[in-house]
């Protein structure tokens, strides 16, 4: 079981040298940085589909024009 060709033991390895370098606060500090980010991101993508649902319904609810 592993990622690729990377196998449990490293994973281990690579997150203790990870914390080492790190440290525990900026790990947690980076993850909530990256949690906020994904929010924005979210709710930045539902405002940006609501008005393009929006817009098509105002074209939708337009009469023809005549020409």
């Amino acid at each position: 079981m592993g990622i690729g060709n990377i196998g449990v033991p490293q994973l281990i390895i690579l997150l203790v040298v990870v914390m080492l370098v790190f440290g525990t606060k900026k790990i947690r500090s980076l993850g909530g940085d990256l949690g906020g980010a994904m929010r924005d991101f979210r709710k930045g993508m539902n405002e940006t589909e609501t008005a393009v649902e929006e817009a098509v319904e105002e074209v939708q609810s337009e009469p023809a024009a005549k020409g």
